[in-house]
């Protein structure tokens, strides 16, 4: 809320003409009348104003900007949530398009994620605001409208890689012509064409492929990520708990960030003031999982932080939950879900949360869905001939992007 402090005496004589000559007039009279009686004491013009009311000064509301993006957000992670993050840096509000499967369909191939996944994912987004979902992949010259008259959106957002339609048009045309688009910067080192990359590389390491056809297609799907701590900080709320915040502790790999984690972390955080969350490195990772993560530790770290129901990660935190962490990071509950991917067969070391359950801290929450990293990756797998298909165009658009890009301001 602003108040307008210039002028607004003038804004008076404008509004009110009649009003401010009847007070000029009587200031004049008694100008007069104060001078022939002396002594007699008037209210100076000033109080008048005040107490008449016309004049208060006007309050005026600031109106608040809305800015639309869309996307598929199939195979969620931290690209997608900068994005979002950039999006929501243009204006005050964010609303955010889901498309629907069967545009993703017709304009992509077969989508990872189910709807009710990826809303639950881009709902739990902290710089969401509003979704919509089946938003369609085309902004069309109907939906544009409806999106500026019953939504209320002052700009369409996009990333600065092209978006074109199977005809080869440009989706956000409209929007460009219309003045209302605005671009942000595509965030480095991901995109979900890269993550499928690496589920089908992962199968083919189990599997009897030539030794060098392995080599070079891991290679090629290799992390280009390139963690800073400018982008941690993007991401992170820089708040710390108050001293009498009950903060509740969860830790887990939390690879391919999905729904399910989503669900898991908003249970958490209903059973107290602050949510921590430990974010096991690869190499822990590794040790109890049989297997390597598909996302490394900066990229997992990212895509919980992204979470609105996360105030705090412990980055490559370990193993056992201590005395000494307890004590250090003021941990009131310690939680962990129904649902894990972790294998005791891989290690004989004893119970990580024995201290907690020491201390009587310790509680075990029922996991709200049952999906894991694993049954999302062998969905892709399932799909295997589909998805190489896929990533094979998305792939050539890719490589094409970056043999053009150019650096874009701001991130």
């Amino acid at each position: 809320m602003e108040y307008e402090t210039n002028n607004w005496i003038w804004d008076g004589v404008y509004n009110h003409p009649h009003v401010f000559g009847g007070l000029m007039l009587t200031a004049a009279l008694l100008g007069l009348s104060t001078s022939y009686f002396g002594g007699i004491a008037v209210p100076q013009l000033p109080f008048l104003w005040s107490d008449s009311g016309i004049f208060h000064k006007k309050k005026s509301e600031k109106k608040r900007i809305r800015v639309y993006m869309d996307g598929c957000f199939d195979l969620m992670h931290y690209g997608h949530a900068n994005a979002l993050r950039q999006a929501k840096a243009l204006g005050d509000e964010l609303v955010v398009g889901v498309v629907s499967d069967e545009e993703i369909i017709a304009n992509k191939g077969p989508p990872v994620l189910s709807m009710e996944e990826r809303l639950a994912l881009v709902s739990g987004l902290k710089w969401v605001d509003e979704v919509i979902a089946s938003a369609p992949y085309e902004i069309t010259e109907q939906f544009m409208n409806r999106l500026f008259s019953e939504h209320k959106i002052d700009y369409i957002i996009h990333g600065d890689d092209p978006c074109l339609l199977p005809d080869g048009t440009d989706a956000y045309a409209l929007a460009k012509k219309a003045g209302r688009y605005k671009q942000i910067k595509r965030t480095e080192g991901v995109s979900s064409t890269d993550i499928v990359g690496r589920i089908l590389s992962s199968l083919r390491e189990t599997s009897h492929e030539d030794p060098c056809e392995e080599s070079q297609s891991k290679s090629a799907h290799l992390s280009q990520f390139l963690p800073t701590s400018r982008r941690i900080v993007q991401f992170s709320n820089g708040k710390a708990p108050g001293p009498n915040a009950r903060v509740v502790y969860i830790d887990g790999a939390f690879d391919l960030f999905h729904a399910g984690h989503v669900e898991i972390l908003k249970s958490a955080r209903q059973l107290g003031d602050f949510l921590l969350v430990g974010i096991h490195n690869d190499q822990t990772v590794r040790e109890h999982r049989g297997k390597h993560p598909i996302m490394h530790l900066h990229e997992r770290s990212l895509g919980v932080l992204g979470c609105r129901y996360v105030d705090e990660v412990i980055i490559g935190a370990p193993w056992e939950v201590t005395m000494d962490m307890i004590t250090t990071f003021n941990i009131s509950l310690v939680v962990r879900g129904t649902v894990s991917e972790y294998n005791s067969s891989f290690t004989g070391e004893s119970d990580p949360y024995a201290v907690a359950k020491s201390m009587g801290i310790f509680q075990v929450l029922e996991s709200p869905k049952d999906i894991t990293t694993t049954s999302v990756s062998q969905r892709i797998i399932a799909n295997h001939d589909a998805y190489l298909k896929r990533n094979a165009r998305k792939t050539a658009s890719e490589k094409k992007y970056y043999e053009q890009k150019k650096y874009v301001s701001g991130d």
